[in-house]
């Protein structure tokens, strides 16, 4: 019985812990805190298992309120979804655990809401993935947008404007979804996913379709932040909190993908997007100005938290260019980029999380090789994170990117191929400058740190170790271990769930 209602109880327990959160951190405030590590702990179970029972046993969907659809709302457990749900849980979980200290420092007294507001962004995600109805994924979609407000908002002074223009730009795109929603229901009669999917072959032809799926893509766009819709994101990443962040970053424009993925391959025919009009050029051409884009502005920028946030507008674009490529190489990189830089991204911005609670800043100009001395397991899950990043194997994000350039020469769009050789190139710019910094650049000595300049180059042993608590560190190596355990067992992980996923007719 409790099979059949897989596709439920995550949204579900995440609302519940939205709810008891707050109440009853107003009666005792750790308890906030835990009841959102209880929710994830019990969701992270359950969508592990969702994704082998759904594998193993095929589709599982729940009818509310025994309503059969078209009338009644949905809810679906395919490979995709299960998968998204696991990658979902899986790294809000680890993010929650390190999220304590920081809380604390930058956070101070604002923690109760803190994790109430996590577990309703939670909440929205999971409810957007296992939606089987348009409509209650627009639910979903401004619940999740209105947490990601808040958490954006509590951060630096900055925070409030960069949480403001979100909000103006996420209500835009949540608008054009919602009235390409209104055309594709004016020319289908129906909101459910699967009905709209059988009816929509028998009025490809028609104006309003087409209409409405650009509408929806557009809308989506700026929530995944392809470029050029990105324009909210560097903003929101670099001044939230670094707790905020970590959540956001990872998770959020992944569920925009995963949306646009649905949309496209799912509700639409694969070969209409493809074939019958020449969207998928589009977003292949968008997702390769994305990547270069966002890579040459990390480049540029000295704060670390900025940099990953342009390097993120850059990591969408990956995924953006495997869905343009339309054939099941493509969209295999672009679903294992998905895992891969959610375990990334959230490693580094974890990172720079300890940097500012430990040395008070992630001022990329400030690092040395003293940092190396101080934090040395911090240092070393950055560095096993940015050689992710750049595409060096066994790490994970070298075979994303080796699906990529397989889906490219299928295609023949050797651009493309070039596109992904050259980011990757300035991936390692924008990184090995870090790595530079951290292991190779003389370090101030005691004195010189001081004020006093008579004594440089300091000797490297002089300084204390000063790594953060062990609830900070332990999740930051299990992202960082974790990058290297999906780079070894990639294949295990495409043969056994990604390529399930592959709609017919790609």
């Amino acid at each position: 019985m409790i099979d059949q209602n897989l596709p439920v109880l995550v949204p579900v327990l995440f609302l519940l812990a939205a709810l008891l959160a707050p109440l009853l951190g107003q009666w005792r405030r750790g308890l906030s805190y835990l009841v959102a590590l209880l929710a994830s702990l019990v969701n992270t179970a359950v969508a592990l298992y969702s994704l082998y029972y759904v594998v193993v046993n095929g589709i599982v969907r729940h009818k509310f309120g025994g309503w059969v659809p078209p009338i009644g709302i949905e809810y679906v457990l395919d490979p995709l979804a299960a998968f998204m749900i696991a990658v979902v849980t899986v790294v809000s979980l680890v993010v929650l655990v390190h999220s304590r200290q920081v809380v604390k420092v930058e956070l101070a007294g604002r923690d109760v809401p803190f994790y109430g507001v996590v577990m309703l962004l939670l909440a929205g995600f999971c409810g957007i993935v296992v939606t089987g109805d348009l409509f209650n994924l627009y639910v979903f979609l401004e619940i999740s947008s209105l947490a990601t407000y808040a958490l954006i908002a509590a951060g630096e002074k900055p925070a409030p404007v960069a949480a403001f223009r979100y909000l103006i730009m996420g209500t835009i795109g949540a608008s054009f979804y919602l009235f390409g929603l209104w055309f594709i229901y004016n020319m289908t009669g129906s909101l459910n996913m699967a009905d709209i999917a059988a009816i929509l072959p028998g009025v490809y032809g028609e104006t309003g379709v087409i209409i409405g799926l650009l509408l929806m893509v557009v809308g989506i766009g700026i929530k995944m932040a392809l470029f050029p819709l990105h324009g909210w994101l560097p903003d929101a990443y670099t001044y939230a909190s670094s707790a905020s962040t970590a959540f956001i970053a990872p998770i959020g424009t992944k569920i925009g993908a995963y949306v646009l993925i649905r949309i496209l391959l799912y509700v639409f025919e694969p070969g209409y997007f493809s074939s019958q009009i020449p969207l998928a050029d589009v977003i292949m051409w968008l997702a390769a100005a994305g990547i270069l884009y966002g890579s040459v502005m990390a480049i540029a920028q000295k704060e670390l938290k900025r940099m990953l946030a342009y390097s993120s507008i850059a990591q969408v674009g990956y995924i953006g260019l495997g869905l343009g490529l339309a054939n099941p190489l493509g969209l295999i990189g672009a679903v294992l980029h998905v895992l891969n830089h959610a375990f990334m991204k959230a490693c580094l911005f974890l990172v720079a999380g300890n940097l500012r609670v430990t040395i008070g800043h992630s001022d990329i100009s400030r690092f040395d090789a003293a940092l190396r001395r101080k934090m040395p397991w911090t240092m070393a899950a950055f560095t096993v994170g940015a050689l992710s990043m750049i595409g060096i194997p066994p790490t994970a994000g070298f075979f994303s990117k080796w699906y990529l350039v397989l889906g490219g020469i299928d295609r023949g769009a050797w651009i493309m191929v070039v596109v992904i050789l050259v980011s990757s190139l300035l991936n390692a710019v924008y990184f090995f400058r870090v790595l530079e910094n951290t292991y190779f650049r003389p370090a101030l000595s005691m004195d010189e740190a001081m004020g006093d300049y008579d004594h440089p180059d300091a000797d490297i042993e002089s300084f204390p170790r000063e790594e953060v608590a062990p609830s900070m560190l332990v999740p930051t190596l299990v992202l960082g271990t974790g990058i290297v355990l999906l780079g070894i067992f990639n294949a295990f992980i495409v043969s056994a769930v990604i390529r399930l996923m592959v709609p017919a007719g790609l």
